[in-house]
């Protein structure tokens, strides 16, 4: 990393739980690619306060994960189609003071259906009803899956989300026998739930793919049994290292190849 400058360029996170996997992965890549360049996690409870910082102190990004992605949305300029198309950002951009707002984790889940190849004839579950949870539904219904059940808590959100793609809603568990789960909660995230499953052995036991999109321990719970359980698995840390990269060109305009992602990624998660 280069020495402090006046002239360095800002990038910053907000998340209720900060992790060092996205300062990690940015700041590997400033140094192998010689960008004056810095990112910094952080955390608040003034959100708004927040943002004006991000415009007033000329931050040039400002990646938004859980619990701010929807709030966030009344305090920029702009909203590109993909945070507008599911209510959710998690990028923004500063150019010279307007904050320009989008989402590239549906960018980055839609990958790995493809990449993983999911069969769009599969029976989904979908655990969750906040901004992530939206965007790996909608991103599920692009490529085709016709079969999917949203199980929230929540249900005025999570029958919203289920509705708005002509999805089934259950506020408890459903029976067993989903071929995909998918947690989109804080279940099994480092902290107070670390150790709390989000789904049921036998519902594990019969499914064949297991993604969860908690990247902070990249192995929850739920993967490690999953894994052990000889089911497929698609972890946070994929979906993190993608959205990152996404975000990333937009911060720099710098491109990335996948093996400086992968690299970078495999550096953000070393202790």
């Amino acid at each position: 990393m280069p020495i402090l400058n006046k002239d360095m360029t800002l990038c910053i996170s907000l998340s209720g739980r900060p992790s060092n996997i996205g300062t990690r992965f940015h700041n590997y890549l400033y140094e192998e690619l010689g960008l004056n360049f810095v990112y910094k996690a952080f955390s608040t409870d003034d959100l708004a306060g927040a943002i004006t910082g991000v415009r007033a102190l000329g931050i040039r990004g400002c990646s938004v994960s859980m619990p701010f992605k929807e709030d966030v949305m009344a305090m920029v300029d702009e909203i590109e189609s993909s945070a507008k198309a599911i209510d959710s950002v998690n990028t923004i951009v500063n150019a010279s003071g307007r904050l320009v707002a989008s989402n590239t984790d549906f960018e980055a889940i839609a990958t790995l259906i493809e990449r993983h190849q999911l069969d769009p004839g599969s029976s989904v579950l979908v655990r969750g009803s906040g901004g992530m949870a939206k965007a790996v539904v909608a991103a599920f219904h692009e490529a085709g899956f016709r079969d999917l059940t949203v199980l929230a808590r929540n249900e005025g959100s999570g029958q919203a989300l289920a509705d708005k793609y002509g999805y089934g809603f259950a506020g408890v568990d459903p029976a067993p026998g989903h071929k995909i789960l998918v947690n989109v909660t804080p279940l099994g995230m480092v902290g107070a739930q670390s150790e709390e499953f989000s789904f049921s052995a036998e519902q594990i036991g019969l499914a064949r793919s297991v993604f969860d999109v908690v990247a902070f321990p990249s192995e929850t719970p739920l993967i490690r049994v999953a894994r052990s359980a000889g089911k497929q698995v698609i972890t946070g840390a994929e979906v993190i290292a993608l959205q990152a990269a996404a975000q990333f060109e937009k911060y720099t305009g710098q491109a990335l190849s996948e093996e400086q992602v992968r690299r970078a990624s495999e550096f953000s998660r070393k202790s």
